[in-house]
């Protein structure tokens, strides 16, 4: 019999999963509540390593290091909430760094397989890495291309460990009907196109990253708003000129999900036609109509992010909850690609009887 969830040794991954996601998300909400530079040092913020400073000791902080002034300018305070997010999001990082050491001491000791020390180590020197990113958009005052240099780490390190806890449940002996009843053909003729899925919403990920921090979000509001003048189309066309504010960038971002959902449809469409289908190949073949179902899931977030908008007045939560679904899907076909290199290993020459 199955040993309970809680005490097998692959819930401790899974628990880190859950723990990265986290940060992700808690980093999107930096953006949303406009904290990215709340935390003018890194490490510490203000020079403490609390949350609580008062606008009197901002400006006495401001007065002490000119050189930290962000791009607000001195005068600029940040309230307490603000201060908090960013604050939440570093401590975070901070307290998962136990479990991350605790996963390597495991696998060195032999209590993970043997082929799962590798895996430990990536996740531990990329959580460094990232931390190293971290102090990078710190200093850079959140310049687009940190933020997009943060997001994709992080969706790398989330990658690494979801690998090792499917890895290590196969090895568990887990019943996934991918592992065992997947035949060759099926693979043979469609895991580019599952990669391709991947690198498609990976490549969508880092370009949302770029477009909602290009020049501090400002460009929200460049294709107008509403229905159907701000989304589907821009400025009331599907064709606006590029020369207003951010609308290119805008465009650049509307036209890449267009690509990768093309690319996620006739994927998912010809896998689904494949004859005949395994137990496991259905599987996979579920996995890529999931992952499909997100990315339309979050084009119409996306998309409700400028319909229900007022001049102005973003709703700012359907900003964070797109980056999240953009997150699910990419990691939803990060898990497809994985199942397809454990299915890899032992798969039969011949399509398994019902």
């Amino acid at each position: 019999m199955e040993e309970p969830w809680w005490r097998r040794p692959s819930t401790l991954p899974l628990m880190l999963v859950v723990m990265a996601f986290l940060i992700i998300a808690v980093g999107g909400s930096i953006r949303i509540n406009d904290a990215g530079e709340s935390c003018p040092e890194w490490p510490t913020c203000f020079g403490t390593w609390h949350f609580m400073v008062s606008e009197e000791q901002q400006g006495e902080y401001w007065d002490e290091h000119p050189e930290q002034t962000d791009s607000r300018g001195p005068d600029h305070r940040y309230t307490t909430f603000q201060i908090f997010v960013e604050w939440f999001h570093r401590m975070l990082v901070g307290v998962i760094a136990v479990p991350i050491l605790v996963n390597v001491f495991l696998a060195q000791r032999g209590t993970f397989p043997r082929a799962i020390k590798p895996y430990t180590y990536a996740a531990a020197v990329l959580l460094v890495v990232q931390a190293a990113a971290g102090y990078i958009t710190v200093e850079y005052d959140n310049a687009d291309w940190t933020v997009a240099l943060h997001l994709t780490l992080a969706s790398i390190f989330t990658s690494v460990l979801m690998y090792q806890y499917m890895r290590m449940r196969a090895l568990e002996g887990v019943r996934w009907e991918w592992l065992s009843n997947t035949t060759t053909a099926f693979l043979n003729l469609h895991t580019k196109r599952m990669h391709s899925m991947a690198g498609a919403l990976g490549l969508l990920l880092v370009l949302g990253a770029w477009v909602s921090s290009s020049a501090g979000g400002q460009y929200n509001q460049s294709c107008s708003v509403g229905f159907p003048n701000g989304w589907p189309k821009c400025q009331g066309s599907f064709l606006p000129s590029l020369e207003g504010p951010g609308i290119f960038i805008q465009m650049i971002h509307r036209a890449g999900a267009v690509v990768v959902g093309l690319v996620l449809v006739m994927a998912t469409a010809a896998m689904r036609n494949h004859q005949p289908l395994s137990k496991g190949d259905a599987d996979l073949v579920k996995m890529a109509e999931i992952t499909t179902g997100v990315w339309i899931l979050n084009v119409l977030v996306g998309g409700s992010y400028i319909v229900f908008a007022k001049i102005g007045d973003f709703p700012e939560w359907l900003s964070l909850l797109h980056l999240v679904v953009g997150v699910s899907a990419f990691l939803s076909s990060m898990a497809m690609v994985f199942a397809v290199r454990l299915a890899g290993t032992s798969v039969p020459e011949g399509v398994e009887s019902e």
